[in-house]
């Protein structure tokens, strides 16, 4: 089966998706130019399926890869059977196919390796083949006792025999996958306590999970545990088992008088070689799924949040909270420009608090500001009292307040990228800055960020860190792709993210817009360095000009399929200055009346980029996060004094993970809302239910002020 065949077997796609895919992907096109203008050719996959298409295509290229050089190392040696060949080809894994090779790799010196040098490894395989007609064992060794080579007498003959039959047991590749089997089958992950002292791990201090439920969110508790030294693992299967298979595969003739020594050297092989290295091969299996599921968990939280709905037209104060160097202050305008920054101190003395009023008061009146954006760190439960009394003392200003999450601010604010977008102001001051114009629009701030230091994930920091950075980055790519991008306004670090373009290019774009002035067309592109003909037709689809010469600028329409386009609005009796007036309220009800496959023909286009076209000149920059639900405004403020059981209330979830998810209900402690309470239905999975930034009702089941806990139920709202 070829690798295009497994891929449509395993994806469940026809085979001619799968060819036009490889050839696209293998032709340069990233997968959000794929996913949008390609659909034709790949059945209109998306770019989730595109990315586990990619993932799977380049695991399946580099097995094949391997294949070939461990059939040429072995050919090499003189090995390569057309047995062995057929079953190197039929290998469906990478740790089946090291099984295979495990006999012919290049082994350091090994107890196996200084018995074969001795001259042992005859008598090991008369031993191994337990058809010798000698008397006894000793006879059998005796011709082999040799001072000379270290082998004294024939007790030292035998013993090494013996590690030269036992590193045959342990390489042979059927036993490897039948023991691996039975360590995934009846295997259990086991855990003991490595000190006497209470952490926050006591839950693991004596216990075990078995290996094929093992939970992704336990398992990287544990791994963490263990290199905090807290905690001992092991993954534990019956001994027993194990050695009554490999006694009755290799011993043969129970009546030799080998049989014996083949007995124990199954043992020796089991507990020296075998054992540990299945059970590092499991703990490491167990710590890739669990990390994978829980960089899932991470992806989808990611898009959720980046996805959010932008408050838009809004004047915004931004808070950074603080105790001691004071609560850092900024203030954008509606496009995001800086008016105004300063410092406050709201829990030094009562002087201090009152300069504070004044100064925010004075700040709101004099820019008109209708939303606080208050960063959730620390002393963010001062900051948000101080705010929501200010708010109640100035009515007539009806400003409002959001909690919003400052993970990764710190990171941004110094960074070289806010360096130089922010020369002018310090690194508090560009973090109040951040706070603010996270509310305007999340994605256009959270870019600047990298991914894994954007707080809706769990364990990232233990996860391998270059997979972690190629799924989140696919995450923020497809993103930005998916909404597009002002080629007006954007920064270069938003500019990196669109299809076909690299930070230079992007660097590059920002460079040609500050000396030739606004583009006004998309066709402009080709002027900037280094953008080329394959960098214009990936990213040209993706830019938006508003206000430009053409208004399909201002749509996801494609420049190679503008000539289509007009064709259209020919065939339906508009124009383009229909579609910049917003004058085609019945081009639905025309399209109707038209066969489209027919139309899509003449068009010179496929019937998915004829829908396309008029889902975007229906309404030119549209945003596919206009449809997402607003985020929650506040006036006032509670605290967890204020909480009692069966109060309901409204929060916002602001994280997603596989046990529950955590909701702000505005008390600066987000509740945790249990995988069991989060449906009167079972759920499998938090993500079936709700999703980072959703606005939901929650009631109160329990407060533990002490430990900072508020347990929440959505059980029967």
């Amino acid at each position: 089966m070829t690798i295009a065949e497994r891929l449509a077997s395993e994806l469940g796609l026809k085979q001619w998706q799968v060819d036009n895919t490889i050839a696209l992907l293998d032709e340069g096109n990233t997968i959000p130019f794929i996913s949008r203008y390609r659909k034709e050719a790949t059945g209109e996959l998306n770019d989730e399926v595109l990315r586990t298409f990619f993932d799977r295509l380049t695991y399946l290229r580099n097995l094949e890869e391997r294949k070939e050089d461990i059939k040429r190392i072995i050919g090499e040696q003189g090995k390569l059977t057309d047995e062995l060949s057929l079953e190197i080809d039929k290998a469906e894994k990478l740790s089946e196919l090291e099984d295979i090779y495990r006999p012919y790799h290049p082994k350091r010196r090994t107890r196996a390796t200084v018995a074969k040098e001795k001259g042992l490894e005859p008598l090991a395989m008369e031993i191994y083949l337990q058809s010798t007609k000698a008397e006894s064992i000793e006879a059998l060794a005796a011709p082999f006792v040799d001072a000379d080579k270290g082998v004294d007498n024939t007790e030292d003959a035998i013993s090494g025999a013996m590690d030269i039959i036992a590193e045959i047991i342990s390489d042979n590749a059927e036993h490897r996958k039948e023991i691996r089997t039975m360590f995934e089958e009846k295997g259990l992950l086991c855990s003991k306590a490595a000190t006497e002292e209470d952490s926050v791990y006591r839950n693991y201090y004596d216990f075990s999970e078995p290996v094929k439920k093992a939970v992704s969110h336990r398992v990287l508790a544990i791994d963490r545990g263990e290199n905090e030294k807290m905690l001992t693992v092991s993954v534990f299967c019956e001994e027993e088992k194990v050695l009554e298979y490999l006694k009755n595969a290799e011993i043969t003739n129970s009546k030799s008088i080998t049989a014996e020594i083949v007995a124990s050297a199954c043992e020796d092989a089991y507990k020296r070689l075998i054992q540990p290295s299945i059970e590092r091969e499991i703990r490491s299996e167990l710590t890739d799924n669990a990390q994978e599921q829980a960089m899932q968990v991470f992806k989808v939280n990611l898009k959720n949040l980046l996805m959010q709905s932008p408050i838009r037209g809004q004047v915004v104060l931004g808070l950074d909270p603080g105790y001691r160097t004071g609560c850092k202050v900024g203030v954008v305008d509606e496009t995001g420009k800086v008016l105004d920054t300063g410092v406050i101190y709201i829990t030094h003395s009562e002087a201090q608090k009152e300069a504070a009023k004044v100064f925010i008061k004075g700040l709101i009146k004099k820019h008109n500001i209708t939303l606080i954006s208050i960063g959730n760190g620390t002393a963010s439960k001062e900051t948000e009292i101080f705010a929501s009394g200010l708010i109640k003392e100035i009515p007539e200003c009806n400003t409002k307040y959001i909690i919003t999450n400052e993970a990764g601010a710190s990171v941004y604010s110094a960074s070289k990228l806010a360096t130089e977008e922010f020369p002018d102001f310090d690194v508090t001051q560009r973090s109040a800055i951040s706070i603010a114009r996270r509310v305007q629009d999340p994605l256009a701030e959270l870019v600047k960020i990298e991914p894994k230091a954007i707080g809706v994930g769990q364990y990232q920091h233990d996860m391998n860190q270059k997979r972690l950075g190629e799924v989140l980055g696919g995450v923020v790519e497809d993103c930005v792709n998916s909404v597009g991008v002002d080629l007006n306004t954007a920064s270069a670090a938003l500019l990196g993210y669109v299809s076909g373009i690299n930070m230079t290019i992007a660097n590059n774009i920002v460079k040609y817009r500050e000396e030739e002035g606004r583009f006004t067309s998309r066709a402009q592109l080709k002027k900037v360095g280094k953008l080329g003909p394959k960098a214009f037709e990936q990213c040209a689809g993706f830019l938006r000009i508003v206000d430009g010469k053409n208004v399909l600028d201002n749509t996801s329409v494609h420049p190679e399929s503008y000539d289509a386009a007009k064709s259209l609005l020919e065939h339906l009796g508009y124009t383009l200055l229909d579609v910049e007036n917003g004058n085609l309220g019945d081009i639905k009800d025309r399209m109707k009346d038209s066969n489209l496959k027919d139309l899509a023909e003449k068009l010179g286009v496929g019937v998915p980029t004829l829908r396309d076209i008029v889902e975007e000149i229906i309404k030119p920059g549209r945003d596919p996060r206009d449809s997402v639900e607003q985020p929650l405004l506040r006036e006032d403020v509670m605290s967890m004094e204020d909480l009692k059981p069966d109060m309901i209330l409204t929060g916002t979830v602001r994280n997603v993970i596989d046990f529950g998810a955590f909701v702000d209900i505005g008390v600066h402690q987000d509740g945790l809302v249990h995988v069991s309470q989060l449906s009167d239905k079972f759920v499998k999975h938090p993500m079936d239910v709700v999703s980072v930034g959703d606005i939901v009702k929650v009631k109160v089941l329990e407060v533990d002020a002490a430990k900072k806990r508020i347990s929440l139920t959505m059980k029967g709202l």
